[in-house]
């Protein structure tokens, strides 16, 4: 029962504010230039389904790729720092740079080193530069927050330190990994977005182009409709990993265990 209220509640929300979004709209007549009515936009979104899915394919497809790069970098980082004490005492000032350095900055230099002709390239790594912190910051905590009585009790069983790190560490670290794993998710939709935004030469067929297409041609209708389509794909992504959270989680973590509860 408590699940089913968990959805009715946000549905109801959302038919009540599009209902009223509706009314307003239509109401005030405000131009569908300046405020479409969610009518207009399911309209917008009938007249170009075949465009727009193209390009949350295209846009869908770069983010998967920068968030799986990211998150291949951010643990081989994060197994490197937590391994050396110098390396990160060396590096991860270097981390924090990239991190607090906007997208926005760095990406038309991406763009121009490697070229328009690897545009797809481009955008992956730019994707991937926006997501790849929190998984290193996240994953390095885990690895030190391991129990440090199991790392003695392994010491004292003559355990080597990649045994450690196999056997004590990754698994302590792997909440945390999975919470950054969802910020990142999240923050690989927006480098995604934000990359092919400074592309901006139609190059890239991803769903920001088709805003900024739509907002050129007065289409804001439309412009609602990829907006909408963003959302959607940045909620399901945010579901699809609490969901992998919840699956490796469940046996024996404890936030798991009073979620079931």
């Amino acid at each position: 029962m408590k699940k089913i209220f968990d959805i009715l509640f946000p549905l109801i929300v959302a038919i009540l504010l599009l209902g009223f979004w509706q009314w307003r709209v239509r109401h005030d007549a405000i131009p569908v230039y300046v405020l479409p009515a969610p009518s207009d936009i399911a309209g917008a979104f009938a007249d170009n389904f075949s465009s727009l899915m193209g390009s949350l394919l295209v846009t869908l497809r770069v983010t998967v790729e920068a968030f799986i790069a990211a998150l291949i970098a951010g643990v081989a980082v994060a197994i490197l720092f937590s391994q050396s004490r110098l390396f990160e005492r060396t590096l991860y000032p270097y981390a924090v740079i990239l991190q607090v350095t906007p997208v926005v900055a760095i990406a038309p230099l991406i763009l121009i080193w490697v070229g328009f002709e690897h545009i797809n390239t481009a955008l992956v790594l730019i994707a991937a530069l926006v997501a790849f912190f929190p998984i290193l910051s996240n994953t390095i905590l885990g690895l030190k927050s391991a129990d440090f009585n199991l790392v003695d009790l392994a010491r004292l069983y003559n355990a080597s330190r990649g045994q450690i790190l196999w056997r004590v560490q990754l698994p302590s670290a792997l909440p945390y990994l999975l919470t950054g794993m969802k910020i990142a998710g999240g923050l690989a939709l927006i480098g995604a977005v934000v990359a092919e935004f400074v592309a901006g030469s139609g190059t890239a067929t991803g769903l920001a182009w088709r805003i900024i297409e739509a907002g050129n041609r007065l289409q804001i209708a439309t412009m609602f409709a990829a907006l909408a389509l963003l959302a959607a794909l940045g909620v399901a992504i945010f579901a699809a990993l609490s969901g992998l959270e919840y699956f490796l989680l469940r046996r024996w973590h404890e936030s798991a265990l009073k979620h079931q509860s």
